[in-house]
């Protein structure tokens, strides 16, 4: 029996309760159940919390990402730059649009795309196929996004971030989601703003960019019942977009929260000798997960489970090693630090309404097991 899980996504769903009842009897009274005003807006709400012009609001993270790619240009015979370390959305997301990934190293401190990595796959000659870099921002932390840039500007492609795991999170007091041409968020119910069944959304700052997903996301519609392009049915529910309404404000306390309990995980684990989080200078890390390492990963894994306390591993097959995509997916180099990560990594219970005494508890029985 798991007494401390990794994830409470029922937890959060009871802080917010009242306000999340009382807003589904409004959508279920309004008789609107396909868009409506309260996608439009949470649209303009968390288009604003991010700090971008315009939000489209989908049906997943998944499809977020590859109608932003779509709206890029990708597709058939077109190139992607991605990272292995990944939820295998990500690439997932790549391929529906019919493009290549190809897979690049992470920096080993903060798990993101290594930029010189990325700059040395770019430079080798792809035939003009390559349109996009989908930097992700694993965790919770921001990848090097003023490198990433710099390096699709000088060659030419697009950036569109995958902050699936960072709503909130800053550089230099800068959110996530506004560094590249455009961004695609998740909203799965574990998430740091989370739906109640699965919910996404595209951001950009570029109109023309955003039309084109305002097509996509309804069949290529720009008057109803007539495609002008070829497009998919991804809208967001009213139920969701509502719920997502009643959450958004607190995003900020609870990211705190999050915080909070990582700076006593870090406190007390840092003691030991596991591996705790990087920080890096002028980031605020949003901690969707808090990532340990330890060489034993598996035994301290199971000591935890035998003590009620659940972990997670995010990742623990990097996508070019696992069945569906070993031998055929791309990548550049021998992504080192991807594959040797995968084997220590284990995800501790991160939520905000986790209890600072179970912070501490979780805490100290690593503590003792790593003193063994």
């Amino acid at each position: 029996m798991v007494d401390i899980p990794q994830t409470d996504p029922y937890a959060n769903y009871s802080a917010h309760k009242a306000a999340i009842d009382t807003v589904i009897t409004r959508v279920l009274d309004s008789g609107r159940y396909i868009m409506g005003e309260e996608v439009l807006s949470f649209e303009k709400e968390f288009a604003e919390y991010v700090g971008v012009n315009y939000a489209a609001a989908v049906a997943s993270g998944t499809d977020a990402l590859e109608l932003a790619l779509r709206a890029c240009g990708v597709g058939a015979d077109t190139i992607v730059f991605t990272v292995s370390h990944t939820a295998v959305a990500t690439v997932a997301a790549i391929e529906r649009t019919g493009a290549e990934a190809i897979l690049i190293d992470i920096d080993s401190d903060t798990y993101n795309m290594d930029a010189n990595c990325l700059e040395a796959a770019i430079s080798k000659s792809y035939n003009g196929r390559a349109i996009a870099i989908v930097p992700v921002h694993i965790y919770g932390h921001p990848a090097d996004m003023e490198s990433i840039r710099t390096i699709a500007d000088n060659n030419g492609l697009f950036v569109i971030e995958d902050c699936a795991q960072a709503h909130g999170s800053t550089k230099d007091e800068r959110r996530v989601g506004t560094w590249g041409h455009m961004s695609a968020f998740s909203f799965y119910p574990t998430k740091n703003l989370g739906a109640l069944g699965d919910a996404g959304a595209v951001l950009t700052n570029d109109r023309d960019l955003m039309e084109k997903v305002y097509r996509l996301r309804e069949y290529g519609w720009t008057e109803r019942y007539v495609s002008d392009i070829p497009g998919i049915n991804s809208r967001m529910d009213p139920l969701q977009a509502a719920i997502l309404r009643v959450k958004l404000p607190s995003l900020d306390a609870e990211n705190k929260q999050r915080r909070f309990h990582a700076e006593s995980y870090s406190k007390i684990i840092g003691k030991s000798s596991v591996s705790i989080p990087y920080v890096q200078k002028g980031v605020q890390h949003v901690f969707h997960q808090y990532v340990i390492q330890t060489e034993k990963r598996d035994e301290l894994r199971k000591h935890l489970l035998d003590l009620g306390i659940g972990t997670g591993i995010h990742y623990p097959v990097p996508i070019h090693k696992q069945p569906a995509y070993e031998g055929r997916v791309s990548y550049y180099g021998n992504l080192v630090n991807t594959e040797k990560v995968a084997d220590r990594i284990l995800s501790l219970p991160m939520y905000p309404e986790l209890l600072s005494t179970e912070v501490d508890v979780v805490a100290e029985k690593i503590v003792n097991w790593a003193c063994l």
